[in-house]
């Protein structure tokens, strides 16, 4: 279901965000088009060259290129879009999708999206077990994002309990499910 779709693949500043790789790699093997878009908390768990090596697209990190006069419409990749997945998401990007802070490349791409959002969170437990959390989520719901339940576990932290990003499998699953059911 995903084979010709336009996903923008979003990284935010977790641990998590060394799944983001494996989830990349499985977008494109069931055929999609994948640009990420990366914060730069992102870059400090993962690398531009990791995600462009296997998307074969440059990643976006930044509003304008490097001193060269390129500029990243984050306008036009909301238009482009099929899907917009943020995988991994922090509370600190789920607070800024909520309230529109736009202050980085992700969030004014966020906002201009016009396809289906999903939305992976990523954090340790009491973060996303925190009221602001829950509100920030039950706001992004309705603005209409979908939200893929983090699944439990033994967190980065060391502690145990929910947070942990769905695994990439699943989420690939989650949304090869949607794009089905959107076909009937």
């Amino acid at each position: 279901m995903l084979k010709g779709k336009k996903i923008i693949l979003g990284i935010t500043g977790s641990i998590a965000a060394y799944k983001a790789a494996m989830l990349l790699r499985l977008l494109v093997k069931e055929g999609a088009e994948v640009q990420v878009v990366i914060t730069p908390a992102g870059k400090e768990f993962i690398t531009p060259v990791t995600l462009s090596a296997l998307s074969g697209k440059p990643v976006v990190s930044e509003f304008f290129g490097a001193n060269d006069g390129t500029w990243n419409s984050h306008v036009d990749l909301g238009l482009w879009a099929d899907a917009m997945l943020v995988a991994p998401i922090t509370a600190a990007t789920l607070g800024k999708f909520a309230t529109g802070t736009a202050d980085n490349m992700l969030v004014t791409t966020y906002m201009s999206a016009k396809c289906p959002v999903f939305i992976a969170p990523a954090m340790d437990l009491d973060m996303f077990a925190h009221p602001s959390t829950q509100k920030n989520l039950e706001i992004l719901k309705t603005y209409g994002n979908i939200i893929i339940e983090p699944g439990s576990g033994v967190l980065a932290s060391g502690l145990h309990g929910k947070g942990r990003m769905e695994e990439p499998e699943n989420i690939v699953a989650f949304l090869n499910d949607y794009f089905a059911e959107k076909k009937n």
